[in-house]
């Protein structure tokens, strides 16, 4: 990528009935140093900028155009049709097709080229399941579309970074899911994506238990004893520089977090209401283990605040910012 050639970011509109259109017309009028170019209904866009009182200009994206920078309150689009009509704040699971084209429209253009990350905006996993497509959440989706590689989720922010182990499964079925291949898998993925996209040169890990005091010599688990422990142990001996397992309860603590550049936990509510209470609404989700760059925002849908210009976009501008560092760091890595 050379510098007269900007980076190229794709911003998949999520439900179009929540506040990923809000969203996206509200950074839309910011500077960027990239082209910002929107997946979705351009219907649905300029309606809802009529509703929020927010001039927008669309123009139709040409996948062979020349990149330019963005220009504040001009949006290229790759128009995609919704089924039914939409209103702000109203699922409709009739649109849930539309919404899974548009994520799979704009992963295909980042494995083509012609995007250089993509950036996602929310969607109701219970609403697209209605609309009759089994569907787990973005992460999952988007790595069967590259390709089915191992994805890791990851959320950051100024203070932290959470890698989880298992993502968007139930409770019950966490203990059965963590074996030694898929914990040597999530950190093997954490530890070469965060010294190739994030420039963490040496990453230090802090892994989690699973149970309550991290099992306490078994009494409360057998876990950390027969699964977690010994795969550390073997990561160890090849070099990689983590601690653990550690209690949950403690892993969290200032001394604790000033050795890590990054907690691994075992499942979603372990880490993410932490790294959440320390920046809700500031926070980037990023998935780790794909071939292309993939970040998000850390909120819902919000059905509640669209249309209603109380939104807020700091977490989506903070997307595109990670996302176009990642960019960055890939090209002076391939340079």
């Amino acid at each position: 990528m050379t510098a007269s050639r900007p980076h190229r970011i794709l911003l998949s509109v999520g439900d179009p009935a929540g506040i990923g259109p809000d969203l996206i017309l509200n950074a839309a009028r910011n500077n960027f140093a990239a082209e910002i170019v929107a997946v979705g209904s351009p219907e649905c866009l300029l309606q809802r900028a009529e509703l929020l009182g927010l001039p927008v200009t669309l123009e139709t994206f040409q996948a062979g155009q020349a990149r330019q920078n963005h220009r504040p309150g001009v949006l290229p689009i790759i128009a995609l049709q919704p089924a039914a009509p939409v209103i702000a704040g109203k699922a409709d699971p009739r649109n849930a097709d539309h919404v899974l084209e548009c994520i799979r429209t704009a992963t295909t253009l980042c494995l083509d080229g012609v995007g250089d990350a993509l950036v996602t905006l929310p969607v109701n996993k219970a609403m697209i399941n209605a609309g009759g497509f089994p569907f787990s959440g973005h992460t999952e989706f988007i790595a069967v579309l590259c390709g089915n590689c191992h994805p890791v989720m990851m959320l950051q922010n100024k203070a932290l970074r959470v890698i989880l182990t298992t993502t968007h499964i139930p409770l019950r079925q966490v203990a059965d899911s963590i074996t030694r291949d898929l914990l040597r898998k999530v950190i093997e993925i954490a530890h070469a994506d965060l010294r190739l996209r994030m420039g963490v040169a040496n990453p230090r890990l802090l892994i989690c238990g699973l149970n309550p005091h991290a099992g306490e010599g078994g009494y409360l688990g057998s876990e950390e004893q027969e699964v977690i422990g010994p795969e550390l142990g073997s990561l160890r001996a090849r070099g990689f520089n983590i601690q653990g397992p550690v209690p949950a309860d403690t892993a969290f603590i200032p001394p604790r977090l000033a050795t890590a550049d990054a907690v691994i936990v075992m499942y979603h509510d372990q880490g993410l209401p932490v790294l959440k209470s320390m920046g809700f609404g500031e926070s980037v989700n990023i998935t780790l283990g794909l071939p292309i760059i993939r970040t998000s925002v850390d909120h819902g849908t919000a059905y509640e605040l669209a249309g209603a210009g109380t939104a807020s976009a700091d977490s989506l501008l903070a997307a595109i910012e990670c996302a176009l560092e990642m960019a960055k760091r890939s090209d002076r890595d391939r340079a």
